[in-house]
């Protein structure tokens, strides 16, 4: 089955994980900007992290018949410093134009501090500006609530905001059906530790139907994290005995419909299509 993985750090992954991706049936990922691992100390560190997402990472992907879309900002851990944050968020729509941006993300919050919430808000006033979608990180799990009622205060607040145009990432149990019932999109992180299983987010499928928004992600990155979770779960739906037209829905047909609310900016080619045209 042919699937797409909305959230994960290729930066973060090797090139054999690419090819594992392709033989998997991944045709597609979506990369938002994140922490590196340590916190970088200037405008300039940050320019050559755009660079990697839109010229170096479309070419590795590539390789192995992937379409690589990207997401830019700075991220929460980052966003204490709310004079450099100011100084990337001046800087970010220099790369707004490149043909595999899809918008801002992944915002959010971390701590759940005032700093963070202050630059939180000037990336919203950023992609207001330039008719950008959003992708936001909710915090781990201590804060979740707390952090997810808070971005969620702040997003509804502001009326210019088309809540089908955000998605907020890292949903669980307890912040799902207040994301889904606030009109946003939600995504199901599968990691090995901490966050989701695909047992959790099969149940909340199940629980909320295959028409709900909600899209599921490995978010593959630094830490312990699988970049195949996304199959995982697949597999799992079928042991449940879900169709395969359910189960394409979920990991392949929504992400496609949100994705494709930016646009030309999302030229997104279907594996059937390729096939043809070679």
């Amino acid at each position: 089955m042919y699937y797409i993985d909305p959230h994960i750090h290729m930066v973060s992954r090797t090139t054999d994980d690419y090819e594992t991706l392709a033989k998997m049936g991944c045709v597609a990922v979506s990369e938002p900007a994140f922490w590196a691992g340590f916190d970088r100390g200037s405008v300039d560190g940050f320019r050559d992290y755009f660079r990697q997402l839109t010229e170096v990472e479309p070419r590795r992907a590539a390789q192995f018949g992937i379409q690589h879309f990207t997401w830019l900002c700075i991220n929460a851990k980052e966003a204490e410093n709310v004079d450099l944050s100011r100084e990337v968020l001046a800087m970010i729509p220099e790369f707004l134009d490149r043909p595999n941006v899809l918008g801002i993300g992944e915002i959010g919050l971390n701590k759940n501090t005032k700093n963070e919430a202050t630059v939180f808000l000037e990336h919203v006033e950023l992609a207001i500006k330039h008719n950008q979608q959003i992708l936001i990180h909710t915090p781990h799990l201590e804060d979740k609530y707390q952090g997810t009622r808070m971005i969620l205060d702040m997003l509804t607040a502001d009326r210019r905001i088309d809540p089908a145009r955000v998605l907020i990432d890292h949903v669980e149990e307890h912040t799902v059906e207040l994301v889904l019932e606030a009109g946003f999109w939600a995504g199901m992180t599968l990691y090995p530790i901490t966050k989701c299983t695909p047992a959790r987010a099969a149940d909340m499928v199940e629980r909320y139907g295959p028409n709900a928004r909600l899209m599921v992600n490995s978010a593959g990155d630094w830490g312990p994290s699988k970049p195949t979770a996304v199959p995982d779960f697949i597999m799992e739906m079928r042991r449940r005995g879900h169709p395969e037209a359910t189960i394409r829905r979920t990991v392949y047909d929504l992400p496609v419909q949100f994705f494709s609310q930016s646009g030309a900016k999302f030229s997104f080619v279907p594996p059937e299509k390729r096939n043809t045209a070679s």
